[in-house]
């Protein structure tokens, strides 16, 4: 049991809509790292970035899912959705900064803090949450006044509070003879609708595929209560797949959590372009094409949030286009990162994921509008 319990339904949608945003957090740093890999090394390296981001994608459809169920309304085009980097995660682990940086050591060390099972350090043990003084503008939920100073020390321990919500609410309206599942069941994201490889996506209907739902997105995170692999399709947990690249070695059936004894692989640390970390628009020179290029792309990854926002919201097949279309964002990020960044010796360009105000006009129904 957490010291602080989730204990009314808006403070549940809110904790999702937070959810939602902690997913989407975690796309643009590992799409980054990916696409700053050079052609011809880190291929393991790829295969891991590439699989994890598909997964974010689909934890973030799941908390949308389950914030649908509830009868809430799931908006990506919120001003306050899109994170700007470096930032904290949006569940309040202040002790690190997630950043947009190419593929290193360094991004790594965050990769696995972003990713860290719920068991806290030692001299944590025992203390439910972790509570911060900090200004409002920088806490997990600040928008509730309850919600102040409030911080997770990771993301299971962050859904493992939105899972008691839960079992708490339904409880409470079951006495009552009614359900907080009231949701529109046509807004829910099926298999059919989904584009990926890894879990399986199913319809939110009741407090028992909630729980399911959210068990699923923690067990591909950090793994099953201490296991390295999630209980689903007993594939490797995001955690573990990033140390096997920090450890150079691979996992394989019977090691325990950081002891890996499978075959070695190869990780080429200087294999990547040096882009600028968290890299700002305004500090690209006026009239270039790289200013240009930043400048398009945020407006096409907008326009990617309002595809998902209308998906979520009454057009499930729309995420067809999802996936392709984030990968298809490959040939833009190139074009940034390939290419010096002026007045910075040594420095390349990079996606800068600031989200224009356009974001709020209608979003486009065809797959073109968004790539073109």
């Amino acid at each position: 049991m957490y010291s602080y319990s989730i204990r009314t339904l808006d403070e549940l949608k809110e904790f999702l809509h937070r959810a939602m945003q902690l997913e989407h957090a975690t796309i643009p740093p590992y799409l980054t790292a990916l696409y700053s890999i050079k052609p011809g090394v880190n291929q393991d390296a790829t295969q891991v970035l590439r699989v994890i981001v598909v997964e974010e994608m689909l934890h973030l459809t799941i908390a949308a899912n389950i914030l649908n169920a509830i009868g809430g309304t799931p908006d990506l085009t919120r001003p306050d959705f899109a994170a700007s980097y470096p930032a904290s995660l949006p569940d309040g682990e202040t002790d690190f900064k997630v950043s947009i940086q190419a593929f290193s050591r360094e991004a790594l060390a965050t990769f696995l803090k972003i990713e860290r099972p719920a068991q806290r350090p030692k001299h944590l043990a025992g203390k439910g949450l972790i509570q911060r003084k900090t200004p409002a503008n920088t806490t997990a939920l600040g928008s509730h006044p309850r919600h102040e100073d409030l911080h997770f020390y990771s993301i299971g321990e962050f859904y493992s509070a939105i899972a008691e919500g839960i079992e708490y609410l339904e409880a409470e309206a079951y006495r009552q003879g009614t359900t907080i599942f009231t949701g529109d069941r046509s807004r829910q994201i099926t298999p059919e609708y989904y584009y990926s490889g890894g879990g399986t996506l199913f319809p939110v209907t009741d407090w028992k595929s909630a729980l399911e739902a959210i068990a699923l997105i923690i067990e591909q995170g950090e793994g099953d209560g201490g296991d390295i692999y999630d209980n689903d399709e007993h594939e490797l947990a995001h955690y573990y797949r990033f140390e096997e690249l920090v450890k150079g070695r691979y996992y394989q059936k019977g090691d325990q959590p950081g002891h890996p004894t499978g075959p070695q692989l190869q990780v080429d640390w200087e294999g990547a372009y040096p882009i600028k970390p968290n890299l700002k628009v305004a500090e690209i020179p006026e009239g270039s094409e790289l200013r240009e290029a930043a400048t398009a792309f945020n407006a096409r990854y907008g326009e990617f949030l309002q595809l998902l926002t209308r998906a979520y919201n009454g057009q499930p097949s729309l995420l067809l286009e999802a996936v392709p279309i984030m990968f298809e964002f490959r040939n833009t990020i190139l074009e940034l990162i390939r290419n010096p960044l002026p007045n910075h010796p040594g420095m390349n360009g990079s996606p800068t994921y600031e989200i224009p105000g356009s974001t709020k006009q209608a979003a486009p129904t065809r797959q073109s509008e968004v790539i073109a």
